[in-house]
């Protein structure tokens, strides 16, 4: 368990540091798909369809939103 846990660290601090030179668009379009996939498989989940498809759905729609969003700053 403690090996699951320092792999998840060294991850997460290496997309962190990945994300560092992005411009406006760029993060908007990635945070847009991150957050439309977290949403996406959970209201699958919920509603009982297949997490995996609203994750993808999600994480397109997100990633579009994102990169309007991203791109008028």
């Amino acid at each position: 368990m403690r090996r699951i846990g320092m792999i998840v660290a060294i991850v997460a601090m290496a997309s962190i540091a990945g994300c560092t030179d992005m411009t406006p668009r760029q993060q908007g379009t990635m945070s847009g798909a991150a957050i439309g996939a977290a949403s996406g498989a959970g209201i699958a989940a919920i509603s009982g369809g297949d997490a995996w498809t609203g994750a993808a759905i999600g994480g397109v729609a997100g990633g579009v939103a994102g990169n309007i969003r991203g791109g008028r700053r």
